[in-house]
């Protein structure tokens, strides 16, 4: 009896113990573990917009069910939960403000509205997660993040609920292609001059019980973590295959 007592309890702290792992995973996306070659990753953090630039970014939504307005701001989340990101000459990166959305509904109801770039923004590398910071209002609304593969082929990245108050890091893994045909493409041996990943957009699907009144969002330093290991890598005097 005592045996059996002791071998249960090995097995309820085990399954507590893969739990936890799973629970770690699940919630912070692990950039050194998406896909199979990892001993061969040149794992970068790249930084894809800092949401500074006028004109840059564009809202949009179904005129029935609202109207909806972006504009920039200063401000952002605090610097120092932030990593730094430097350009080419290691210098560091203006980041002074923020893109803000304001939705006023006319009604609930089961509706999205999009908040997208004047032009695809593209990613070195090989992507593996995708960031934003996001400045949230406690609603269950849900935030995904839209990209278009190497082919033109659009997906859909889940990123989370913005059932949180204040500044927080989302975060999606890109999920790797499983034979460079299927699933997310995001390199060819055939076209190595054109870039793999872009971001396309971010959608909010609205929680039809929260979508009324007016609501406030916020984004901030939209960011990858690329291997950058086949640009890295690259011999200096091959022939660029542009002409």
């Amino acid at each position: 009896m005592k045996k059996l007592i002791v071998c249960l309890l090995a097995v309820c702290v085990a399954g507590l113990v893969f739990a936890q792992a799973q629970d770690k995973s699940l919630g912070a996306p692990d950039a050194t573990i998406l896909g199979a070659d990892s001993a061969n990753f040149a794992l970068r953090e790249v930084s894809i917009d800092l949401f500074e630039r006028e004109g840059s970014w564009n809202v949009k939504m179904s005129s029935d069910y609202g109207v909806i307005t972006g504009r920039f701001f200063e401000g952002g989340p605090d610097p120092e939960a932030k990593s730094p990101i430097a350009t080419a000459g290691e210098e560091e990166i203006s980041d002074k403000r923020t893109y803000g959305v304001k939705v006023e509904f006319f009604r609930r109801g089961i509706n999205s509205f999009f908040i997208t770039p004047s032009q695809p923004l593209a990613i070195d590398g090989v992507a593996k997660t995708l960031s934003v910071w996001v400045a949230g209002r406690n609603q269950n609304h849900t935030l995904t993040v839209l990209v278009r593969d190497f082919f033109g082929n659009n997906f859909e990245l889940y990123m989370g609920s913005l059932a949180f108050t204040g500044w927080k890091q989302l975060v999606a893994a890109v999920p790797p292609s499983p034979d460079g045909k299927r699933g997310i493409v995001q390199d060819s041996a055939y076209f190595n001059s054109r870039p793999g990943l872009s971001v396309v957009g971010f959608r909010i699907d609205c929680d039809p019980e929260s979508a009324f009144g007016t609501y406030y969002i916020y984004f901030d330093d939209l960011r990858a973590i690329s291997d950058m290991y086949a640009f890295e890598n690259r011999d200096p005097f091959d022939i660029a295959d542009n002409w």
